[in-house]
């Protein structure tokens, strides 16, 4: 039960997600009067403004447990859709946008995945993959949902509403709907048996010591290169492919591809830790990335545009689901809800200015191309660089919940 609200309440961070943000763009444009270079400053300026706070919701989360931080994360994410609905010029954009990634993109996604990751200790992989792939359909359909809502009562009635589905499907999911999960104070696992959960103490390592891991850095440069490359060409999309002779409707539909490849790889990636090495998985979805942004210039409509699409979504997806896998897998759960929070914090920071690079890439080239070959650089880089990181090792012995996966590296 918990791996499928989970699942719900990932989904609902679409709002905040940037393919949610995508179909809002032009409207702010025209609305607010501003140029699509002010918009994405804004977007950067919020967007890292809300990453300061993740690692304290990851923190809250290792103290007080999911439930409470869900709650107080969902109140202020409708919140702040709701002071979006509202705004009426470019400060008030950025103020928005600041608690609709923090709470949205950051906190809603972080307290999603960490709490299946603390409720499920066998087939952890396999649990994280359903989690994700119901996220990431959820995901998908928002910004079609919301583009449909907003040709029939207009884009701010449509966010208020978004607010409103958020309050009202996200708060019971805390309140009730994840009683079984503790976590927090030191509590691991969950009352029940969802996926065989157990509440046994687990010995956390202590942050200094995980951030000294070339592990860690692999799987939060990942998860930081991963979200920057897919945020800049999602947030321009309709123009990236337009350049390729893709129609705005088109375009807008080529997320349909990147949703049903990201589906199939939120859930294969996410099982496939169970059984291979983190490491080697992030090396293969870092090089689809890569691929998919080397493809771009013989992208056109028809086939290349949809494997483009799948191959860009599949990476993407994958990333993700193999980080929230991978670090209860190296360093047990007693201290997830920080390590996740910081290693989000950097991954929305990347992510933040993503769209400002590629508006400024393009000014510069007067073309999309040569900025999007130039962000294909780095998942090429840590692709490489993967197979090197060594295993994490705490004095003679593996973190706690390890010995669930036969993964070895």
């Amino acid at each position: 039960m918990a791996v499928a609200l989970c699942g719900i309440v990932l989904a609902l961070s679409g709002p905040g997600q940037t393919a949610g943000m995508s179909v809002l763009i032009d409207h702010f444009i025209r609305d607010l009067d501003v140029s699509r270079s002010a918009v994405s400053t804004a977007y950067m300026i919020g967007t890292l403004c809300g990453a300061v706070a993740l690692p304290w919701i990851g923190r809250a989360v290792d103290r007080f447990g999911v439930r409470p931080v869900l709650a107080v994360v969902a109140l202020t994410f409708g919140s702040f859709l709701t002071l979006l609905s509202l705004v009426e010029g470019l400060v008030g954009l950025t103020v928005a946008f600041v608690g609709a990634r923090a709470m949205g993109q950051g906190g809603m996604t972080l307290v999603a995945t960490t709490a299946v990751a603390i409720a499920v200790t066998r087939k952890r992989g396999t649990a994280v993959g359903i989690t994700t792939a119901v996220g990431t359909a959820g995901i998908s359909l928002v910004p079609v949902a919301t583009e449909r809502v907003i040709t029939e009562i207009g884009w701010r009635a449509a966010v208020f509403g978004e607010a409103l589905v958020v309050w009202a499907v996200v708060l019971p999911i805390a309140i009730w709907g994840l009683r079984g999960v503790r976590g927090g104070k030191g509590g691991t696992g969950t009352q029940g048996a969802d996926g065989g959960g157990s509440g046994a103490a687990e010995t956390a390592w202590p942050l200094r010591s995980i951030i000294r891991t070339s592990m860690f850095w692999l799987i939060t440069g990942a998860v930081a290169a991963s979200g920057l490359v897919t945020t800049a060409v999602f947030f321009h999309q309709v123009s990236v492919l337009g350049e390729q002779g893709l129609t705005p409707t088109q375009a807008a539909a080529n997320f349909l591809p990147q949703t049903a490849a990201g589906l199939l790889a939120s859930f294969g990636f996410s099982a496939a830790t169970d059984r291979f090495s983190p490491k080697l998985l992030i090396m293969g979805c870092m090089a689809m990335q890569a691929a998919a942004l080397c493809m771009l210039p013989i992208v056109a409509p028809g086939v290349t545009a949809i494997v483009y699409g799948m191959a860009l979504g599949a990476g993407a997806a994958g990333a993700r689901s193999v980080e929230a896998a991978a670090f209860p897998y190296y360093y047990g759960t007693a201290s997830l809800g920080t390590l996740r929070g910081l290693t989000q914090s950097v991954a929305v920071s990347s992510t933040a200015v993503a769209p400002l690079l590629l508006s400024l890439g393009h000014e510069l080239a007067g073309s999309y191309l040569p900025p999007v070959l130039a962000l294909a650089v780095l998942p090429g880089l840590i692709a490489v660089a993967a197979p090197f990181a060594r295993r994490p090792q705490r004095g003679q012995a593996a973190p706690t919940g390890q010995a669930d996966s036969p993964a070895q590296e």
